[in-house]
């Protein structure tokens, strides 16, 4: 399929004259590869499409949040990952609609259609925002390069801005970061901050000290980590007490703007950088497949995975919705979509082979966060795993893991120095200066001082 920038081109197929089963894949993650990768010797054609050109190692996305890894260090681009693929051509392109009575899908707004015989859907989630979706603006969360880059140039505007404010309330919000959402993400940022601002920044402002910032990590259930168990969970929130990140579990957040948060309990925390961490929603293709979905616009699929009435539409990933034998969600996890695309591809090569599907069972390979320099936890199986060999196992498992042998040296020359140095090597800031973001904060403690009438011009 070849088609011109501003032209309408339809496509029935990638060859129109090969007899070849035509599976199309959404989504270059780890569910969409996995399944790519297991029909590379099945007598059909593929094709793979992604809006990005680049497979993303999601569970490292926030190390580049916090300057530690580039973006380049965690992504692969997904047509060199498929090059001795000879059955597979990758698209770059958006999905735009899909047709499943008609077996197509339109790409980048109608230009062009594909025909599919299989279709495995597997665009992953966004962030959730409980229904406020104008909290993003103020809370960015963490699901793409994009979003990572956004939350370093947030992070270290914040220094910046605060190295020139002139009003000790003003440096203190622009110095207070607030993380919602104590899964393994907001856990991770939470306990990487401290290590930047006492050891990365320690000795680069002369105005202000960077191991005054205040993190504070807001979670509206229990307890951190609800997947792992409540030993672990203890571990992690006092390792991060320990760090001195302020923890609060039953602590519903209310209201999110450019100033701060409230939360449920009426209380305000004056904060200038909100991280999101507090949930997921599926992708928004999942709802033009016309089945039932779960609360998170998940496709509540078959136990194959496939579409209920719909053999040959497969979901997986972060955008099914999947029971494990114990009636628990299997969780949003890399290993699970990895599980997910190969099972879908394997229904794949049953039809070919005339032999009947079997139902998806997740396995459990375990669950890992760190939460700092010797600090993680880990529960695989029925080993649980606390301090620095949980550390260790998280180091290991996540090099092994990360595609391409040049990102694993990479990651792992970037994590020795790091931790010989304590230094991040990528704080680079782009797009809005930090003149702009004082004067924000700056405006908002004037009109602070107006309203206790005490307001004096700014320098």
């Amino acid at each position: 399929m070849k088609a011109e920038p501003n032209t309408s081109t339809r496509v029935t197929s990638m060859h129109a004259t090969d007899p070849r089963p035509h599976v199309v894949i959404v989504g270059g993650g780890f569910a969409g590869l996995t399944a790519a990768r297991t029909l590379a010797k099945a007598d059909v054609r593929i094709t793979l499409i992604d809006r990005t050109n680049h497979h993303l190692f999601q569970p490292l996305l926030y190390q580049v949040a916090t300057a530690v890894l580039n973006p380049a260090d965690i992504t692969v681009p997904i047509r060199w990952m498929l090059r001795d693929q000879a059955n597979a051509t990758v698209i770059m392109a958006e999905v735009h609609s899909i047709e499943v009575p008609q077996h197509t899908l339109t790409l980048d707004g109608g230009s062009s259609t594909v025909a599919w015989d299989y279709l495995i859907l597997a665009s992953g989630a966004r962030h959730a925002y409980f229904g406020r979706p104008e909290w993003e603006a103020n809370a960015p969360g963490l699901k793409s390069i994009e979003d990572a880059l956004e939350m370093r140039r947030r992070f270290l505007l914040s220094f910046e801005a605060a190295e020139r404010a002139s009003a000790e309330g003003q440096r203190e919000a622009l110095l207070t970061f607030v993380i919602v959402g104590g899964g393994p993400t907001g856990v991770e940022l939470a306990g990487m901050i401290p290590e930047i601002t006492h050891k990365a920044m320690k000795r680069d402002f002369r105005r202000i000290d960077p191991a005054s910032a205040r993190v504070v990590l807001l979670e509206a259930g229990p307890r951190l980590l609800p997947q792992f168990p409540e030993p672990l969970s203890a571990r992690a929130e006092r390792d991060l007490r320990e760090l001195g990140v302020e923890v609060r579990t039953n602590t519903a957040v209310t209201s999110v703007d450019d100033a701060g948060v409230t939360m449920a309990s009426g209380e305000r925390i004056d904060a200038h950088t909100v991280f999101w961490g507090a949930g997921n929603q599926a992708s928004p293709l999942a709802k033009q497949l016309g089945v039932p979905l779960d609360r998170a616009g998940r496709v509540v699929v078959a136990p194959d995975l496939s579409l209920p009435n719909h053999p040959h539409v497969f979901a997986v990933g972060d955008v099914a919705s999947v029971l494990t034998d114990a009636g628990t969600p299997v969780p949003a996890v890399a290993p699970a979509a990895n599980q997910m695309g190969l099972h879908a591809a394997r229904a794949i090569l049953h039809d070919l082979r005339g032999t009947p599907r079997t139902p998806f069972r997740y396995f459990n390979k375990g669950d890992l966060a760190t939460i700092g320099r010797h600090r993680a936890v880990a529960a695989i199986g029925s080993l649980k795993l606390q301090g620095n060999i949980a550390w260790l196992a998280w180091l290991f498992i996540h090099i092994l893991y990360l595609a391409g042998f040049r990102n694993r040296v990479t990651v792992f020359v970037q994590w020795a120095y790091q931790y010989l140095t304590y230094q991040r090597g990528v704080r680079l800031i782009t797009g809005t200066t930090a003149h702009r973001l004082l004067k924000t904060s700056g405006d908002r403690e004037r009109a602070r001082e107006e309203e206790r009438g005490d307001a004096r011009p700014m320098p």
